[in-house]
């Protein structure tokens, strides 16, 4: 096995060099950061012309008072959309959404963030499926991103490759934001996961004021290929925010040993527990993640994990009466829709914030936030 993973990385090295759309089935036995840097830390502020034109790539982008502003941002974003329906701010600007591989919630999202501030949209279907890329020609990831950006202001990048989002903004005049790279990360996804916590817990609880205990945020599922997961964690530990983790997953899924050294190297407290029912003891929050059939070798090895966890009302009895329960979606067996009607399920919720929260990253980016 560890041969077959050496193979990939080789494989996967020489593919981002050539420019060439590949997949690697064992990414997520591998800390991405071998394949491209890390991008700049410390480039998000709440100094807003920071925003302006810059490239969303991960999570750890981001300081805490550049966290700060995207949330106050969003918030008036939903205010804007309760009361208005959107506004006219990003009138002539166009985004693209280039997606090779399948999106409902994060592209329709943007595509409806965009739109509800006045701009348009250009879809690439990308897939293996889709009907509308030239990558089934042979074009690269590169001449993709190069080609549409002569049209667009900004564009939206969801792709299987593992730092593929961080070499298309390396060739990019105009800005990038990852929408997920493979197993690596999905930012706009965690920055909603946050801002859903701290929308629903108070931003004074979430910020640790006196007289507060820290908040406990339990990842629960797929835990080794969940870029949502990963993408999250690299938030909190950078965020400021009195948070602890518990880390919930069959041994084959669990966190990388990357993300536990980078929460490691920050003091973020956290602890493994693969019982569930002992893992929500006294948490604030359930995060649970599909197991992601797609990511593995084999149906058998799959099988033998996808329903280690299920969350139904036997769960959720025995829950915390006021923990929120998240999800990034999709689901398959992991939520049962009987949770749905219980006021503690928080996932919709969550879905409709990421609307407000990629209009203001939109809004941002583009310079016009307010």
């Amino acid at each position: 096995r560890r041969g077959r993973i050496v193979e990939s990385i080789h494989y996967f090295i020489f593919a981002l060099e050539q420019d060439i759309l590949v997949d690697c089935p064992q990414a997520g036995d591998i800390d991405p950061r071998i394949f491209l840097d890390v991008p700049v830390m410390n480039t998000l502020t709440s100094d807003k012309s920071s925003w302006q034109r810059t490239h969303l790539l991960s999570a750890a982008q981001l300081t805490p008072d550049g966290l700060k502003l995207l949330f106050e941002v969003s918030s008036s974003m939903r205010k804007l959309v309760k009361g208005e329906g959107g506004d006219d701010r990003l009138k002539r600007k166009v985004l693209a959404t280039i997606f090779y591989e399948a999106s409902t919630r994060t592209c329709c999202s943007f595509q409806a963030a965009m739109k509800r501030l006045g701009g348009e949209v250009i879809h690439v279907d990308a897939g293996s499926g889709g009907n509308s890329s030239a990558g089934k020609k042979g074009e690269t990831l590169t001449d993709t991103i190069n080609c549409l950006e002569c049209y667009v202001d900004v564009t939206v990048l969801r792709h299987p490759v593992v730092g593929s989002a961080k070499k298309a903004a390396s060739k990019a005049a105009k800005p990038i934001v990852n929408a997920g790279d493979g197993v690596g990360e999905h930012p706009t996804q965690a920055l909603l996961d946050l801002y859903t916590i701290w929308d629903e817990l108070g931003s004074e609880r979430v910020n640790g004021s006196p007289g507060t205990k820290p908040i406990t945020v339990v990842l629960v599922g797929d835990l080794k290929h969940g870029r949502t997961v990963h993408s999250l964690c690299k938030l909190i530990a950078r965020s400021g925010m009195e948070i602890r983790l518990r880390f919930c997953s069959p041994e084959v899924l669990a966190m990388p040993d990357y993300i536990k050294v980078y929460m490691n190297e920050r003091n973020i407290l956290f602890q493994e527990e693969s019982n569930l029912n002992k893992a929500v003891d006294g948490a604030d929050v359930l995060y649970v993640t599909r197991v992601q059939k797609e990511r593995f070798d084999s149906i058998q090895d799959y099988n033998a994990v996808k329903d280690s966890y299920i969350v139904n009302t036997e769960v959720m009895n025995k829950a915390p009466n006021n923990m929120i329960v998240m999800h990034p979606l999709p689901r398959v067996n992991e939520i049962h829709p009987e949770v749905d009607s219980d006021p503690r399920a928080a996932y919709f919720r969550q879905m409709e914030n990421g609307m407000y929260v990629r209009m203001a990253i939109l809004s941002l980016i583009l310079g016009k936030s307010q």
